[in-house]
């Protein structure tokens, strides 16, 4: 390990801290990445002996928020802890995977063996990793966000051993259910938002048909050559699982179509503006692996393709125009520059059926390190229904089921959610 001295900014000292562990933990010895962690503190010199809280990111393929400022659910949690931001293997300073390192692996069953190491097993390893040198002999607390929910459950099927307390924002994992029966739970959730937005915003039905109209008809580019097609735009589904977006869509939308020289042509602006939205480009490992996190001992397939064609096919009916949500398929490794590269390497996980257990549910069923979660319940992205499931089988889990939140609480109002959490598991409060 490898720390930073010190150092500050406003409200907050901070130290960055860097590892070196094993990309195979079968293979203890054999190749290295860095592991990087930034610690947060608040300026009392007593916060250096305050216990860790791990914060265990939403993704996959997003490295640990930035501490710009002391506040939200940073705020509060700095007055109990010492906050382990974790940028976890494959993002942010942790020997990141993109469009210019994964080609160095080889060729893509080199990729596909690689990446098979990026998941949740893994990233509780390294946390446990860290945690023996950061905190030798000291349990810590972690929190998750989204993601980082999935993450906490596989910490506490490997480690529970190494966890005080665990908080839970918007991310209780379903434990059985397969790619596949994940979209299966998905896509009724996506329909009722495409049919609030429409609902909501009627003349952009007849806009996007006319704009889808123009995609097919046009070769029409985004700025970074990428050609724009109907259902690229509709990836843009994906703002529409978070707070206040619908009206920022709207308002996009709106803008697409312009006469210029008597011509009725796109608008630069939303070109520009579309390409800034649709970021999976720019976090590969979110493309790439967003079905593996699902599988544990089978295939998937390009489950979530699977179930559209199947049971959705009038998504391909553009003139009935609708939006997709957090949902990945195959083609996007045809129409995204950066994913291109990876095409191969995506193909082959989708076909891998060995993939380990992420959850092991005997440990599970006698779970005793406390857990407080809030459960969103017209989330978008995680089906509250399977987080129920979850939820009644795992002992000692306390939930706060709310509609006051979309998947964005953390963000919108984490400070007050992270407050009710801390009440919930101190038993302040019951629900």
């Amino acid at each position: 390990m490898h720390s930073s001295k010190p150092y500050r900014i406003p409200g907050l000292e901070l130290v960055d801290h860097y590892f070196k562990l094993p990309l195979d933990y079968a293979d203890p010895e054999g190749r290295k990445i860095q592991v990087f962690a930034r610690e947060v503190r608040d300026l009392d010199p007593a916060s250096v002996d305050k216990p860790f809280l791990l914060f265990l990111s939403g993704g996959p393929g997003f490295r640990a928020p930035l501490p710009i400022k002391k506040q939200g659910w940073l705020k509060r949690a700095l007055q109990d802890y010492r906050v382990l931001l974790y940028d976890t293997r494959g993002n942010g300073m942790s020997t990141p995977v993109d469009c210019l390192s994964l080609p160095l692996e080889g060729d893509a069953q080199k990729q596909a063996d690689y990446l098979k190491h990026f998941r949740a097993d893994n990233i509780v390893r390294d946390a446990e990793a860290i945690r023996s040198e950061l905190s030798p002999g000291k349990k810590w607390s972690t929190i998750g966000q989204s993601y980082g929910g999935w993450c906490t459950m596989t910490y506490l099927s490997l480690y529970p051993e190494g966890l005080k307390e665990c908080f839970i924002f918007g991310g209780v994992p379903g434990l059985d259910q397969t790619a596949r029966e994940i979209y299966e739970g998905t896509f009724p959730l996506v329909e009722e938002r495409n049919r609030i937005f429409f609902e909501k915003f009627p003349m952009d039905k007849e806009r996007l048909a006319r704009l889808a109209k123009h995609l097919q008809e046009n070769e029409v580019r985004l700025p970074n050559g990428d050609r724009l097609t109907p259902r690229r735009l509709q990836l843009l589904g994906i703002q529409m699982g978070f707070a206040d977006t619908m009206q920022d869509m709207h308002f996009l939308i709106e803008e697409a179509l312009m006469e210029l020289d008597g011509q009725e042509r796109i608008s630069f602006a939303f070109l520009k503006k579309l390409s800034n939205a649709l970021s999976f480009d720019s976090n590969p490992i979110f493309a790439i692996l967003h079905e593996a996190i699902y599988a544990q001992q089978a295939a998937t397939q390009w489950a979530c393709g699977a179930v559209q064609k199947e049971l959705y096919p009038h998504y391909d009916d553009f003139e009935d125009f609708r939006f997709y949500g957090e949902m990945i398929f195959p083609w996007m490794f045809d129409e995204f520059a950066e994913l291109r590269g990876m095409k191969d390497a995506a193909n082959l996980l989708a076909e891998y059926e060995d993939w380990p257990l992420v959850y092991n549910k005997d440990v599970l069923k006698e779970n005793k390190v406390p857990v407080a979660c809030v459960v969103y319940t017209n989330d978008m992205f995680v089906n509250a229904k399977f987080s129920k499931e979850t939820i009644d089988y795992v002992p000692n889990m306390k939930a706060w089921y709310t509609s006051e939140y979309e998947h964005c609480g953390m963000r919108a109002d984490g400070e007050r959610i992270l407050s009710r959490l801390i009440d919930l598991m101190r038993g302040e409060v019951e629900r």
